[in-house]
């Protein structure tokens, strides 16, 4: 009997972690996050060679989709509709627009579908739900680095044929400007996450929405080219500094603002916050209605 106690005791002392339903909204163990961040990589790793592994062209794929995205706007919207680009080449315009919001717009598409596609692995195993979008949100960073240097590589090009341009130091703020891409998109996309658990036609609606939401982005049209009114209400999209800034720090024009950009920041904060807040809510009963 005293060896089956010693026993039962040391049985005890070797567990390392304790499962428990979670009880209420602010139920949330960051830390056990950073213990799960070798998951996050394996997870980081297999979106990345998943995405294209049975494609033809595989990788390619991150070039020639922002390419031929900015050669339709460069007809479309430079040839036929004579939209300005401040003076700029317009390839380089909208290529330059069209990295950044791809970074975003494919992590708010890819992170609304966490508790759908992942409902199976979720009952069988448990892990902090919370690294599944953290991961693609990760994963796509390197997306957002080849098109990086496919449009750095274009800005050589042009600087080679004399076009007129003005790289500066505010390229050093591209980190921060990916931080808060990064947050918004994690945010707004663990709030359609956790909704189309019990409205699963809202998933019907993000493609067209972020598609909705690029043209309230200054992509294809720079901000300066409007109203000061305009300008005004573009502004409450969050996006419209971080673009602008983008745009500012490579090539040198539109706008820069630290005000603006701290707007963007406290949005991304607010809506990162409720976002968990509402993904650790809906992860107590999701397992039921999923």
């Amino acid at each position: 009997m005293k060896e089956a106690a010693n026993t039962k005791i040391q049985v005890e002392d070797d567990y390392t972690m304790t499962i428990r339903p979670k009880r209420h909204w602010f139920d949330i163990n960051l830390k056990e996050l950073w213990t799960y961040r070798d998951l996050v990589m394996l997870f980081v790793r297999r979106d990345f060679v998943s995405k294209y592994k049975q494609t033809i062209l595989g990788p390619l794929w991150f070039i020639i989709q922002p390419l031929l995205t900015t050669l339709m706007f460069t007809v479309v919207f430079g040839n036929i509709a004579k939209i300005p680009t401040d003076g700029l080449p317009p390839v380089l315009f909208y290529m330059a627009g069209i990295t950044a919001w791809n970074y975003f717009s494919v992590g708010i598409t890819s992170t609304s579908t966490t508790f759908v596609q992942n409902a199976n692995l979720f009952g069988k195993v448990y892990f902090p739900r919370l690294t599944m979008p953290i991961s693609v949100i990760i994963s796509n960073l390197i997306q957002f680095g080849i098109q990086f240097v496919f449009l750095i590589a274009f800005m050589v090009f042009y600087w080679l044929t004399g076009a007129e341009f003005s790289p500066n130091l505010y390229i050093l703020l591209i980190p921060i400007l990916l931080i808060l891409m990064a947050g918004l998109a994690l945010g707004f996309g663990i709030i359609i996450s956790s909704l189309t658990v019990k409205y699963r036609d809202l998933a019907l609606l993000v493609a067209f929405g972020v598609q909705l939401w690029m043209y309230a982005t200054p992509i294809v049209y720079p901000l300066s080219s409007l109203s000061e009114k305009y300008q005004l209400i573009l502004m409450a999209n969050p996006l419209t500094s971080v673009i602008e800034t983008f745009r500012f720090a490579l090539l040198g024009v539109g706008t820069f603002s630290p005000l603006n950009l701290l707007y963007s920041f406290g949005f991304m904060i607010f809506t990162l916050i409720g976002g968990v807040l509402l993904f650790n809510k809906i992860e107590q009963s999701f397992m039921d209605t999923v």
